[in-house]
């Protein structure tokens, strides 16, 4: 895929020919990543969407810009639903993930009554399902999935989900981990260091400071092969996974690290580490483990350890106060067991939604 072509419809009159059940002077449009009142209030009904979910806040701008700036929409495709005054009510983004997953991020203010709640919410989801046949026809597909996500204590976000024809289907924990200044010395360098079973090191940057494209390809391969029969795992081409990554705001380059074994044969990347940089509105920063993976043959070899050792000591490092992941509480591998047995916590849960929608249908 050209991440310079969009597979979504822009206008929402194309798939919304009609909004029942919202107000007189109501209306839907896109909203324009340039105004910032908009930009302001998507963040406010995020964080509010946050808080009401889990107890508190952590997204700011640059979360609602990944989605609905210019560079965002490459990928991307957003609608807002406003009352009379103009006051944005609702917001929803849909993100061409992959070959057969669409994401759909579906935030209702919170402040509105049930029944009129309920509806924009019908309308979030009409406009998705019209995107997810868009999108799905321009890859071909037959059946294209909406995936998205609410927090497990978050009853109406379930409730207007199960209506609209969504399943639960999986339940993440999301963990932390507290991160001691001692902690630095945990690896002797978290730039290369190694056992004597596996060999740990950053990707490799030139004098420009950008990586090395061998070495991006390499963490992609591995990533691809090591999540091959994970729950829903699609197929990513490189620009797809490395173009999706560096719109995160946390990204850096200096968080992406390799695991390597040396059998005798060469040297051979077997794991990969994918972390990001978390700041804190109050107190230290954090670092994010976005995607850590190794390859079924090299399991067993202390590979996953290593590098979760090695994203400790670099945190520590930098004077951040804590590590977090997210892992599949409903996965086979026994993940779970090793980030609790290194210090990992349980904080809040997370769930996916997914919805099948035929892409030749068009009742």
């Amino acid at each position: 895929m050209s991440t310079d072509e969009s597979r979504f419809l822009s206008d929402p009159d194309e798939l919304l020919p009609q909004r029942p059940g919202l107000p007189v002077g109501w209306r839907v449009e896109t909203p324009d990543p340039g105004d910032r009142f908009t930009l302001a209030r998507l963040t406010h009904l995020l964080r509010a969407h946050e808080r009401h979910g889990r107890g508190w806040a952590a997204s700011g701008l640059d979360d609602v810009l990944v989605e609905v700036s210019e560079s965002g929409l490459r990928t991307r495709e957003n609608v807002v639903v406003r009352d009379a005054s103009g006051e944005v009510q609702a917001w929803g983004s849909v993100h061409d993930r992959a070959g057969g997953r669409m994401l759909f991020l579906h935030i209702v203010s919170r402040d509105l009554p049930e029944g009129l709640g309920r509806s924009c919410s019908d309308v979030l989801v009409e406009w998705a399902v019209g995107q997810a046949r868009a999108v799905g026809r321009a890859r071909g597909l037959e059946v294209q999935q909406i995936d998205t996500g609410a927090f497990a204590d978050d009853d109406r976000q379930h409730r207007w989900l199960a209506a609209a024809g969504f399943r639960c289907v999986r339940t993440w924990w999301q963990m932390s981990r507290p991160v001691t200044p001692d902690e630095a010395t945990l690896v002797p360098s978290p730039e290369r260091w190694a056992t004597d079973r596996a060999s740990f090191r950053l990707v490799r940057r030139g004098r420009d400071g950008m990586p090395d494209e061998d070495d991006l390809r390499e963490v992609h391969d591995v990533l691809e092969g090591a999540f091959v029969d994970h729950f829903n795992s699609w197929a990513e081409t490189f620009d797809e996974f490395v173009h999706r990554l560096r719109e995160d705001p946390g990204h850096r380059w200096d968080h992406w690290w390799v695991a390597e074994v040396d059998d005798g044969d060469g040297v051979t990347p077997v794991g990969a580490l994918i972390g990001t940089h978390s700041e804190s509105a109050n107190g230290p920063d954090g670092s994010y483990v976005s995607y850590i993976g190794v390859l079924e043959e090299a399991r067993g070899r202390g590979v996953a350890k290593g590098l979760l050792h090695t994203v400790i000591a670099d945190a520590a490092a930098r004077g951040r106060d804590r590590v977090t992941l997210e892992v599949d509480a409903d996965s086979s591998t026994g993940a779970d067991g090793l980030y609790v047995s290194m210090g990992w916590q349980t904080k809040y849960v997370t769930e996916s939604w997914h919805r099948d929608v035929p892409v030749t249908d068009e009742g």
